[in-house]
């Protein structure tokens, strides 16, 4: 029997728990099986139809979807009007970019261009035997229905999903497959259907992310990303505020640019989408989604947000405490109440609830994992004050009890899940980059397994939302660049949550089962007793680069689990920071990289007792001298920083090595942290980022 602490997001999809891919030693889905049941049997496949095809969005998933279905010989059917803008000649240098212009040919070369009228579709179309409609054209109701119609009087059983932005499935009669922007590279798909089909799995086996969401009006993405910039405009109107200034607050303390996304994806259709999103919206809401009278201006205008940028610097100023107080009651006040509605409706899992928001919208921490750090008296509160400022925002739309929920499992644990049989345990992340909500969740993940008396621990990503590790979440380090003392505490706090993968459990096993793990995730899963990768993974430290100080013990602790003659090897890693395949790793980083299957069903031998053959690595406890005897020659020493950037962690290696393992991690800690404050790093990537974002 298994046990969990929240259903696993795999399990929306149809696919099985976490836990039970590592049990069966395989994915529980291939590409193959799905394509065959999608678009038929090899020779005999069907194609996929995109009409609407030359607009933003059918041609960036055309490129999407073509590029993954082009191996399986799938045809994609590019259907849309004569004489309309060649969208698709607009995507071929990113996929030559992406693929090579060999593979590049391949793929447009798979994909048959027909115009129709949209009255009559060409006679051509029958020769493809269409299996599968993906609907893009314009946002107008009865226009949709007529083109669906259109397509089951002569394909009875294709299979539909339109991409509308707005419309539910009960109003459309087709399924919904709503994509995030840029629609060429963004994998998240927000699917409406009945139940778990094929074609929703179909995608995610091809590597993209489908979140099932619920049939209501406009979806997750929208109402975060829509309801932002509404609000923004109000917030502006009520104080005057110009909307690039707007624009920075919200940057800073939320992570988008909403004015600014508007104006680079082209004003007049984004000006009128989100118009027509949230007028939609607020015949269902009311007043929370009412458009601004500034958004009704600028869907009829179709002009930019942002004055010339020379007229920005002349009218610049900084917020007081009482303005700030009234910027997050116009903001947050509105979006809390948003969110409210949603979770009331149950639209989705409140995990893919809360990363849609970071995935697509650019929130620099999801609307939930915000509202959780409010809590539940203060989150009402700041509605309430937002109701005085919008008296009629409070007729409609806002469920208070819903914060009642924030103590419950599924909004405790948005980022990382666990899940155990009674002798095994799987902790699963399925946030991209570590912050400190992930490091605050996987310590509430440890003590659940802990409490179960659980032993024997995989950690791993959650073979859904998360496809990747990419390291640590750098507006994490905002706070130290002025305050060394906050530097010190975030590297040592996540440092002792690593410590526990080792300290705490009779065997703990990380994996690496997407396609990169860098930074704070890599120092992360090394503090496991054994790590194991897909042999394709890349694997690097990258923080010489930024620069920073690796913080979670990259410094000093592969270095006590390598062999003197492997320390080279990890001396490049931290160095160049430039990144290698796991299957290079092995012996002095990792201890088994294969095929992801292969690597699977190892992760299970080693937690479970099984006969894997590995011998374990262990931890060096006392000072190790002459780590830093033979530095192997480095690329790039005539650039300044970064031979400045590489003696600041050759001094942390030294003096984390050359200590016990009980000091190291304050050693280690303050070196981080004091770094943090240095001129160097304030000039570097993430002090620039830090310079943009914060110093408005």
């Amino acid at each position: 029997m298994i046990h969990q602490m929240r259903q696993s997001t795999l399990q929306t999809l149809g696919l099985g728990s976490v836990l039970e891919i590592f049990q069966h030693g395989r994915l529980p889905v291939s590409a193959d099986e799905l394509v065959d049941r999608v678009f038929g049997k090899a020779g005999e496949r069907g194609a996929l139809v995109i009409s609407g095809a030359n607009g933003i969005v059918g041609a960036g998933k055309a490129m999407q979807l073509g590029s993954r279905l082009e191996p399986f010989g799938v045809p994609v059917i590019a259907l849309d009007f004569p004489g309309v803008p060649d969208g698709m000649a607009k995507q071929y240098p990113g996929l030559v970019a992406a693929f090579g212009r060999g593979n590049a040919n391949k793929i447009m070369g798979n994909i048959i261009r027909y115009s129709y009228d949209g009255k009559d579709l060409p006679e051509a179309l029958s020769a493809h035997n269409p299996r599968f409609l993906l609907e893009a054209i314009p946002e107008i109701l009865e226009v949709k229905k007529e083109h669906y119609k259109l397509f089951r009087s002569k394909f009875p059983d294709i299979d539909i999903w339109s991409v509308t932005s707005g419309f539910p499935s009960s109003a459309l009669g087709v399924g919904i497959a709503h994509p995030a922007f840029p629609h060429e590279i963004n994998k998240i798909w927000e699917i409406v259907e009945p139940v778990p089909s094929a074609s929703s799995q179909l995608l995610w086996a091809l590597g993209l992310i489908p979140m099932p969401v619920g049939d209501n009006w406009s979806f997750v993405l929208d109402v975060l990303f829509c309801g932002l910039t509404n609000a923004g405009t109000r917030f502006s109107e009520a104080t005057n505020m110009p909307f690039w200034k707007a624009d920075k607050y919200i940057r800073k303390y939320m992570g988008p640019n909403p004015f600014r996304a508007h104006d680079a994806i082209g004003a007049a259709g984004a000006n009128f989408l989100s118009w027509s999103c949230l007028h939609h919206l607020s015949q269902h809401y009311g007043e929370l989604f009412t458009p601004s009278s500034t958004f009704d201006e600028k869907k009829e205008s179709g002009s930019n947000w942002y004055p010339p940028d020379h007229f920005r610097p002349v009218v610049d100023w900084s917020m007081n405490s009482e303005e700030y107080a009234e910027f997050n009651t116009w903001i947050l006040g509105a979006l809390f109440q948003m969110t409210s509605l949603m979770v009331h409706e149950n639209r989705s899992h409140l995990a893919q609830m809360n990363l849609i928001g970071e995935l697509c919208a650019q929130f620099s921490r999801g609307i939930l994992a915000v509202i959780r750090s409010y809590g539940a008296e203060d989150a009402r509160k700041l509605v309430e004050d937002y109701h005085k400022l919008d008296p009629a925002a409070a007729k409609k739309a806002w469920y208070p009890e819903v914060f009642d929920r924030i103590d419950t499992p599924e909004w405790q644990q948005l980022y990382v899940n666990v899940e155990h049989d009674g002798k095994v345990g799987v902790i699963s992340i399925n946030r991209e980059s570590y912050n400190g909500d992930v490091n605050d969740e996987l310590n509430r993940a440890i003590d659940w397994l802990k409490a179960a008396g659980i032993d024997h621990v995989i950690v791993s990503g959650d073979f859904h939302l998360s496809t990747q590790m990419t390291g640590a979440d750098t507006t994490d380090f905002f706070p130290a660049v002025e305050d060394v003392q906050k530097g010190i505490d975030l590297s040592y706090s996540w440092s002792t949550t690593a410590r526990r993968l080792n300290n705490e459990f009779k065997t703990s096993v990380g994996i690496i089962n997407g396609k990169r793990c860098l930074g704070g995730y890599l120092e992360l899963m090394m503090h496991c007793h054994y790590l194991v990768a897909d042999e394709n993974a890349s694997l690097g430290m990258p923080e010489v680069t930024l620069p920073v100080i690796p913080g979670m013990e990259g410094c000093h602790w592969p270095f006590r689990k390598a062999s003197p003659d492997q320390y080279p090897k990890l001396l490049r890693l931290l160095l160049t920071g430039k990144s290698m395949k796991a299957k290079d790793s092995v012996g002095w980083l990792t201890d088994f990289a294969g095929p992801l299957e292969a690597t699977i069903q190892t992760a299970w031998k080693l937690a479970s007792g099984g006969d894997h053959g590995l011998k374990r690595r262990e931890v060096v406890q006392g000072n190790l001298p002459n780590v830093t005897k033979e530095i192997p020659k480095l690329e790039d020493t005539d650039d300044p920083s970064l031979q400045e950037a590489r003696k600041a962690i050759i001094d942390c290696i030294e003096s984390s090595c050359n200590a016990p393992l009980p000091e190291a991690i304050s050693i280690q800690a303050t070196l981080s942290g004091n770094f943090m404050t240095t001129s160097l790093f304030k000039k570097g990537v993430i002090g620039s980022a830090y310079m943009k974002t914060w110093k408005v």
